[in-house]
């Protein structure tokens, strides 16, 4: 009996030790609903917390809705949030690239919510306020009206599964533009769709070190993904693995042609209805993000309810034959000890159940 108690007493010991450390529970609460609902940045000290795809965002910027050389665009997804450091970025970039290199100027997309972290729909990075997406289609000289920003779309400059670009879509001053993005220190990389990438490399001439930073990735077709190296000075937030050494345009860039080659067939037979349901996605929970993310959510004004400070949800029912066995199995040790110990004054009465014979060993 002594033994049963003292492993009782060792298992919620254990159990609260867990607690303790912040490891994720069942029923924590799913981070990007919470982050999704955020209004307003967290009126902390400017931070990009975590990484690119699991992290958040303290003391968030907003990208002003114009500028001389830029639109920001999607306004009611409210994403045109980031890092100071990111936004002062896109204005220098969007005024250089305008002034210097004669682009008509950028249209922008998503950077982060107001407080970063996951979100509803779309992206799976973004989440620390270091990205941003710079749509191919310039912008027009005209300004643009509520429902131009809500309703309009970029151009397409490669098909989801095309080798090259298309060509009436194509300009020579796509090179100069990434090559500007890339230009910057602080641009750790940016993404574009491998036939982009391959319609850079044919079209760079002899300075090619900024095509490193230019790295294929799948879709992209109809925007480029600017990703800023996390702000110096500053300890929590997680760098990607710098790219590879070199251009990218030898080996690499036949590599993504063969697999754009290979989605291509896979898209064309494909079955229309998997013939197993899929397994829901986990969902990234505010105990997976870094801890500083819990009083980014609960900072000043918008702060999330006290779920969302650490309290689990209850536990989901047991069987009926296994919690009864439980049940039984804690009522028995419990009654014995409360025969012995009048420390427990609200077992008193309770007659303790027999205990199963053991046999010798």
């Amino acid at each position: 009996m002594r033994r049963l108690v003292f492993c009782l007493s060792l298992m919620s010991l254990t159990l609260s030790g867990i607690l303790a450390m912040g490891a994720p529970v069942y029923g924590e609460p799913i981070a990007k609903q919470l982050f999704g609902k955020m209004k307003s940045p967290a009126p902390l000290s400017a931070r990009a917390i975590g990484s690119y795809a699991r992290g958040c965002l303290s003391g968030g910027a907003m990208l002003p809705i114009s500028g001389p050389g830029w639109e920001a665009m999607k306004l009611w997804r409210n994403r045109n949030w980031g890092h100071p450091q990111l936004v002062k970025y896109l204005e220098r970039f969007a005024t250089e690239a305008q002034t210097i290199d004669g682009w008509p100027g950028l249209l922008i997309g998503d950077l982060a919510q107001p407080r970063g972290g996951p979100m509803l729909t779309g992206h799976k990075s973004h989440q620390s306020g270091l990205d941003a997406d710079i749509w191919y289609r310039p912008k027009p000289a005209e300004p643009l009206s509520k429902s131009e920003r809500a309703d309009s779309w970029s151009i397409k400059l490669a098909d989801t599964y095309g080798r090259k670009v298309i060509t009436e879509n194509w300009k020579p001053g796509y090179v100069k533009l990434l090559k500007r993005a890339a230009s910057y220190p602080e641009t750790a990389r940016i993404f574009v769709h491998p036939a982009v990438k391959r319609a850079l490399c044919e079209g760079a001439g002899s300075d090619r070190a900024w095509l490193r930073k230019i790295r294929p990735w799948w879709s992209h077709n109809y925007h480029f993904h600017v990703r800023l190296k996390c702000p110096s000075g500053y300890s929590g937030c997680a760098n990607q693995p710098a790219p590879p050494v070199g251009d990218g345009c030898g080996k690499q860039i036949t590599y993504w042609m063969k697999k754009l080659e290979a989605g291509e067939k896979w898209s064309k037979t494909k079955p229309k209805k998997p013939k197993k349901p899929k397994k829901p996605k986990k969902e990234l929970r505010v105990a997976d993000l870094p801890k500083s993310c819990r009083a980014v959510l609960n900072a000043g004004p918008g702060a999330v309810s006290a779920a969302a400070s650490g309290a689990a949800a209850p536990l989901p029912a047991r069987r009926p034959a296994i919690a009864a066995a439980a049940q039984s199995s804690t009522a028995r040790a419990s009654t014995a000890k409360a025969n012995k110990d009048a420390s427990l004054p609200r077992l008193k009465g309770l007659t303790a159940a027999p205990l199963p014979t053991r046999k010798p060993q």
